[in-house]
């Protein structure tokens, strides 16, 4: 047949492979999964108890018991492992943060009970000193107001050998401390806990976008700010030197946090390791969307699920995040 003469001789058409989803389907290359996420919890003491976070819309903090109806529900959807993170009643909050490493802690008691429910279900227990000290922050604080950096480092291989002990899959340091991830691992190793891994927030920065997450474990700031120990947003071959020495030291995941804006980041790292990267999509990424979507600008799942996709296809291996609910159903 004659070829009309408004049709232009192509030899490539990339439409082709655009034309029906079921064509779209086999030539896509990046896949969303249950198993890419892992559902971050804010556990609470008492019971039947859920407290609505406000600048978390849809995310709440749970009573142990009701903590483990919801993350039965997402184990059986296809959620293979959720992260563990406290609101600590300030009566127990001291300037040293003890109340981490106490093995009848809210955590650890937590961790007993889920892994005695849900065997099956991943636990990562968070390893960091701001939910428990009085002052906000990461570490143990000088005379002089710095954070020392040694002293916080012996506090949180405390912490870790009582999450380890308590039954964690994997305890994750997210302080930015250096040389923390070697010396837990000396720890775990020299404690029996050999099969105890490390997901290690390799890459963390110091963030505008953190805000709800405090909100949440209500741990805010007395002085200062975290630029000292977590990175300067404007830097990347730092943050790759960063998680070049925590896989030297042992980490078993490398975290790049926050994601969005740092998919630059994990495109790189991507290119540096072997080793499985996780990136969390922080709290404040989530809010932005669904504030936006309370107010119609946007809808809400169509985003999230583009955002999530876009940190798969830059390298990510699993994600963090509080969307997973609102995800799962179009998956």
């Amino acid at each position: 047949m004659p070829v009309d003469e408004k049709t232009l001789t192509l030899t490539h058409r990339l439409r082709r492979n655009r034309q029906t989803e079921s064509i779209r389907s086999l030539v896509r290359e990046t896949h969303l999964k249950p198993s890419d996420f892992i559902h971050p919890f804010f556990l609470i003491e008492g019971s039947q108890t859920r407290q609505p976070i406000v600048s978390m819309p849809r995310v709440e903090r749970l009573s142990l018991d009701l903590l483990l109806q919801e993350a039965e529900k997402l184990h059986r959807k296809g959620i293979q492992a959720i992260a563990l993170f406290p609101t600590i009643h300030p009566e127990l909050k001291s300037e040293t943060g003890d109340e981490a490493w106490n093995s009848f802690g809210l955590i650890p008691q937590a961790i007993r009970a889920i892994k005695k429910e849900l065997p099956s279900l991943s636990i990562i227990a968070d390893v960091a000193l701001d939910p428990y000290t009085l002052h906000g922050h990461d570490g143990i604080v000088t005379e002089k107001g710095e954070i020392a950096n040694d002293e916080t480092v012996e506090c949180l291989c405390k912490m870790a050998y009582t999450l380890a002990e308590a039954g964690a899959d994997f305890v994750a340091p997210s302080d930015m401390m250096d040389g923390r991830v070697g010396e837990i691992r000396k720890w775990l190793d020299s404690s029996g806990f050999t099969n105890t891994g490390i997901l290690s927030y390799s890459i963390k920065y110091a963030s505008s976008l953190y805000s709800p997450f405090r909100d949440a474990v209500q741990s805010q700031l007395a002085f200062g700010d975290k630029k000292t120990y977590q990175m300067d947003p404007a830097n990347s071959r730092e943050a790759l030197l960063e998680a070049s020495f925590d896989e030297s030291e042992g980490a078993d995941i490398l975290m790049v946090k926050p994601a969005t804006l740092y998919l630059d980041i994990i495109a790189k790292l991507r290119q540096q390791t072997q080793r499985p990267i996780a990136a969390y999509h922080v709290s404040g990424e989530y809010a932005m969307v669904m504030a936006a979507h309370e107010k119609g600008y946007l809808n809400a799942e169509k985003v999230l699920y583009e955002t999530l996709l876009s940190i798969k296809r830059a390298g990510a291996d699993m994600i963090f995040t509080y969307a997973a609910p609102l995800i799962l159903p179009l998956l």
